[in-house]
């Protein structure tokens, strides 16, 4: 199946660059020397970067700290006003990430504390400036999760790109990525083979309750020698009840449970054999009460059709969606243009029920579901998912024999907006 990617929904503009912190240095300044005589051993060593006097930092800077004989107590970046910059640290300590993108062309002051084993400190003080505005292309990216929004158990964080990340570059896009819940279920970023889309999952489905905060912190990031990043945003949205669909061609039947119990059976006509339906995992991506479905220029298209209560599950125009006119074939017959048909009054209470975010799984038909033609994290095992990953995965999320979800803590690692998709199905 020929798959059109379409950027869309509901989109926020995103993008991507490493994590260190480069520029040019007019001068390093080593780290603060350690106390003489019988006081050495007790005077921590701090290390900063930026380093003192670095130019051209990237907007996205990070400030990284190295504690020697000691451990950080206090981090405080501010601006050339004197204004506090907000920052929060990574997991590992490594460095401390401001919580929304620097000005460029500013000066900034880092001011990194750290306490020895005898309470002895050592302050160390850098002073960095910001580069000017990137006047290279910058790459548009789209974060689908919105915030305030509440979705279904298997709704993966996804970032699309245009045009694709290539391998060289994807683990600095990924370090810049973070997610967290609560309460805390640990998940783990994998690309698909092109780069043009990274996902975000656990390795079972989200639990109803959970609320998912993202920040994509990847405004002015260089990515590569000949592109910038382009926006920076942040989303908070929580998971719903749990709903899936499972349709089955052999019967022609649709099955719908919540929270594990069967709803409803419902009569379903896919797609015909010269355009069938695809067989795998799917996410319910988008929800219409009313859409056109635009085929003309498609190689087994060529109509225009008004359709109520659509819900796609595929980039390539694969929906859940009312169809009165093959109702006689619905239960018996694949009649369609690759998507799921069901009865008017089928399809405006599954509207009811389905929300953004939710499997469906379709079995029994003539192709599988290509990667990346939709929201395909769930398409794959546990053991492929973690391999698309750009960076090592934690201990506590690498494969097991039995697969079963490890709890814990979970962290990330001037747009153009991407053209809407145009609805297509049958």
């Amino acid at each position: 199946m020929h798959v059109r990617r379409r950027f869309a929904l509901f989109a926020v503009t995103i993008a991507a660059t490493p994590l260190v912190l480069v520029g040019c240095t007019a001068d390093k300044n080593p780290a603060a020397k350690a106390g003489h005589g019988k006081h050495a051993a007790a005077n921590p060593t701090v290390a900063v970067t930026p380093v003192d006097r670095t130019k051209d930092v990237p907007i996205s800077a990070e400030v990284g700290a190295k504690v020697g004989g000691g451990k950080i107590t206090a981090v405080r970046l501010t601006d050339d006003k004197g204004e506090q910059v907000p920052a929060e640290p990574r997991e590992d300590g490594s460095s401390w990430v401001p919580t929304r993108p620097l000005k460029n062309s500013r000066t900034y002051t880092a001011e990194v504390t750290a306490a020895g084993n005898s309470g002895r400190t050592t302050t160390q003080k850098t002073t960095f400036t910001t580069a000017a505005k990137s006047t290279k292309p910058a790459i548009t990216s789209v974060l689908y999760f919105r915030g305030d929004q509440t979705y279904g158990t298997a709704m993966p964080v996804t970032v699309a790109f245009d045009p694709p990340i290539p391998k060289a570059a994807r683990a600095d896009v990924q370090r810049r990525l973070f997610v967290k819940t609560d309460p805390p279920q640990p998940g783990a970023w994998s690309w698909i083979e092109d780069g043009s889309q990274v996902y975000y999952r656990a390795p079972d489905f989200w639990k109803p309750g959970t609320k998912i905060s993202v920040r994509t912190g990847l405004e002015g990031l260089p990515i590569g020698k000949n592109a910038v990043g382009d926006v920076d945003h942040t989303a908070t949205g929580k998971v719903g009840r749990q709903v899936s669909l499972d349709i089955d061609n052999a019967t022609k039947q649709m099955s719908v449970y919540r929270d594990g119990k069967l709803l409803r059976r419902i009569p379903v006509s896919l797609g015909k054999p010269s355009t069938p339906s695809s067989s795998g995992k799917m996410v319910i991506m988008e929800k219409f009460d009313r859409t056109t479905f635009d085929t003309r220029g498609d190689p087994n298209g060529g109509y225009v059709v008004d359709v109520d209560d659509a819900q796609r599950l595929t980039w390539g125009g694969e929906f859940i969606h009312s169809a009165p006119w093959s109702e006689g074939e619905q239960g018996n017959t694949n009649v369609s243009h690759g998507c799921a048909n069901v009865s008017a009054t089928a399809a405006n209470w599954l509207m009811g029920i389905t929300q953004v975010g939710d499997l469906v799984t379709v079995k029994g038909t003539e192709v599988q579901l290509q990667p990346g033609n939709g929201w395909t994290a769930w398409n794959v095992t546990w053991d492929e998912f973690v391999k698309g990953s750009a960076l090592p995965v934690p201990a506590g999320l690498q494969p097991t024999p039995s697969a079963t979800p490890h709890p814990g803590a979970v962290a990330g690692g001037g747009s153009s907006p991407a053209p809407a998709p145009s609805a297509s199905g049958g």
